[in-house]
């Protein structure tokens, strides 16, 4: 696919991460499943799950007009990853997902088959990494990314790409609102290691100037057919916003907080009709099962507040996603549901088992839960709390929420923040889901702080650069770098150098004769 012109120059500055290297995971059929090498001083390694694609191989400057290589083994004409796997097919793109998982490929098979989890893979995103989203696999994490009317460029949106895979997402949103929607995706695309998604509803809303009540099905399916086409990976559609349940909105303390939901809203009181993603779903079903692009039924009318979390407007759309899950399986539509929003952290674990009773399994998707309203500038973390508690409960991926969360567009550092603040959350549950590669990364990082090998300590972390840069902003000399000690106790009251003299002398004490009275 030809790039589109551009006048940004698109170029991103990056390289290796520091005390590791990008291996490959030779398989059968051809395909290398990327991992992160992490050299310990032990001279033994750890291998963890890499998303930065070819970036974090060697090299500094990133010429992104090329884009990133295609991915062998694709097949587009015998049906969606859902249709292959109920045929009894382990198709390549599971193979692959099993080795990035450490499982076995008949279980990814499985779980795809039965509804539970779901591979986004669109066969016109050659560029792509296979993953899987389920709850039997990794808490995955969203990034969202894309321009607006206000601010930035298609540079700035390609560039925390880069970086957010470099950090550890799984997969990116498009949001983009602005100018050159189509343009930004393209580059995004062509660019992107992982799964991208988008809203299609932002771009069709832009095509009749900003007007929902001129939306027409004709507009928005044309729309989707595009960006099947580019190699979108995964939509949202809030096709369970139904014209009854407007009514349970009006006295919420913050109304309709999803932009799409708001959208069908105001289409359908301006239209008195019911909404027509909902009466041209099974259309729209047969357009996504064409490209297998994966459904992400919108939460159109999420929370957005605490007093409105678990309310009746909440739990009726989820019913209708629960009907409309069935619909797209019966196309072979892999499907995932879209989840709240703002919940306090009593009335989080509620939402998953209703998900899981209503739409028969499917992979949950939350944006946190924000389990507080009074952090602005701070919700990354009001969110992460909220988060780590869904996906403990079973939720499959975590849309995440950065610093600028209700104030303003994210720029690179904000998407860091993101990033770091949710890849804490999955990690922790999936210590808690006992996922089966989770604890060996603490148990590494564990050994080398008491051990006080400092460089393993800092290039085991989720954030190397940053670990070390904390650590020699006070003890900045090499041999700081050896020390049995940091700035915080310092030399006579770190309490692991005194285990280590409690050790060594209970081990000589074992030997002394035992003294009788």
């Amino acid at each position: 696919m030809a790039y589109l012109s551009t006048p940004d120059h698109l170029t991103v500055t990056t390289g290796p991460i520091t005390g590791s290297s990008k291996v490959y995971l030779p398989q059968d059929s051809g395909a290398r499943v990327p991992m992160r090498r992490v050299h310990l001083a032990t001279g033994d390694h750890l291998d963890l799950y890499d998303t930065s694609g070819p970036y974090t191989d060697s090299a500094a400057v990133i010429d992104l007009e090329a884009g990133l290589p295609a991915r062998a083994g694709v097949v587009a004409d015998r049906g969606t990853q859902l249709q292959r796997a109920r045929a009894g097919e382990i198709t390549a793109e599971m193979v692959f997902v099993a080795a990035r998982e450490g499982v076995d490929p008949e279980l990814v098979r499985d779980e795809v088959a039965r509804g539970r989890a779901v591979i986004p893979a669109n066969h016109h995103h050659l560029e792509a990494e296979p993953m899987i989203i389920g709850k039997a696999f990794a808490v995955k994490v969203n990034a969202n990314i894309g321009n607006s009317a206000v601010t930035s460029s298609i540079a700035e949106e390609v560039d925390k790409m880069v970086w957010a895979t470099r950090w550890g997402a799984d997969t990116i949103m498009d949001l983009s609102t602005g100018r050159d929607i189509h343009t930004t995706r393209e580059w995004i695309l062509r660019n992107s290691p992982v799964p991208v998604g988008t809203v299609p509803i932002y771009q069709a809303l832009e095509k009749v100037d900003g007007d929902p009540t001129r939306l027409t099905w004709e507009c928005f399916r044309d729309t989707v057919i595009e960006q099947c086409e580019q190699g979108v990976d995964y939509m949202t559609v809030h096709a369970g916003v139904l014209a009854r349940h407007i009514p349970l909105t009006v006295d919420r303390v913050t109304g309709i907080v999803s932009r799409g939901g708001s959208i069908m809203a105001a289409w359908c009181l301006a239209h008195q009709r019911e909404s027509f993603l909902y009466t041209n779903f099974d259309e729209l079903c047969e357009i996504l099962a064409r490209y297998d692009v994966t459904f992400s039924l919108g939460d159109g009318l999420r929370p957005g507040s605490i007093a409105d979390a678990n309310d009746a407007a909440q739990f009726a759309e989820l019913h209708t996603l629960g009907e409309l899950t069935q619909v797209a399986r019966r196309h072979g539509v892999q499907v995932m549901i879209e989840g709240p929003g703002h919940v306090p952290l009593h009335k989080i674990v509620e939402n998953v088992r209703l998900e899981e009773d209503v739409c028969d399994e499917a992979p949950f998707y939350t944006l946190g839960p924000l389990t507080t309203d009074i952090a602005p500038a701070y919700d990354h973390i009001t969110s992460a709390i909220g988060a780590a508690l869904i996906a403990q409960a079973g939720t499959a991926m975590l849309c995440y929420v950065t610093p600028k969360e209700h104030l303003g567009l994210p720029n690179r550092h904000d998407v860091k923040q993101g990033v770091i603040a949710y890849k804490i959350a999955a990690h922790a549950a999936d210590l808690a889901k006992g996922h089966p590669r989770a604890q060996q990364r603490d148990d590494a990082l564990s050994a080398a702080r008491f051990e006080f090998r400092w460089e393993d300590q800092f290039n085991l972390s989720l954030d190397p650069d940053t670990a070390r840069e904390y650590h020699d902003e006070t003890l900045p000399a090499t041999p700081a770098k050896t020390a049995h000690f940091c700035s915080m106790c310092g030399p006579k009251f770190c309490s692991m150098r005194i285990s280590h003299h409690v050790r060594e002398a209970y081990r000589d004490a074992i030997h002394l004769p035992v003294v009788t009275r």
